[in-house]
């Protein structure tokens, strides 16, 4: 108990109440939980699951050419992203952004059903475009 003499103000110690803050943050967490699979861009292809390192975090976004079982190609730019196109295209636009972002990474989504000589065939094709290395992407083994 503290005494106060007349004419002293009066101290009042202020306590922050963080309840309204944690409920806040759930909501948040909820949030970014739902959207994050939501922004997963491209074509949706089934890949091959393999024990693989993941990749380090790459400083730009990378190229990612889709080649889905019926044989045809994706590429993640722009936005028809969802359009398939020739290779001959893809290779040209992957050309003309590795001539302004030498240090993009280039990466290849072959579905599990996909012929593999499609997918050689878009990894060789992406290397002449200027690429100096063609990533797979696999899914790690479940279980």
């Amino acid at each position: 108990m503290s005494v106060f003499r007349k004419g002293s103000k009066k101290r009042l110690v202020s306590e922050i109440n963080v309840v309204p803050y944690i409920d806040v943050m759930l909501v948040l967490l909820i949030v970014f939980m739902v959207t994050a699979p939501l922004l997963m861009q491209g074509v949706k292809v089934d890949l091959p699951n393999a024990p693989s390192a993941p990749m380090e975090e790459p400083d730009e976004e990378p190229l990612i050419v889709s080649v889905r079982a019926d044989g045809t190609y994706y590429l993640n730019l722009g936005t028809d992203e969802k359009t398939a196109k020739p290779l001959p295209e893809i290779q040209d636009t992957v050309a003309k952004v590795l001539r302004q972002k030498p240090k993009t990474p280039v990466l290849v989504w072959g579905d599990t059903d996909a012929d593999y000589g499609l997918i050689v065939n878009a990894m060789t094709e992406l290397q002449r475009a200027g690429a100096p290395s063609v990533g797979l992407v696999t899914e790690p083994p479940q279980g």
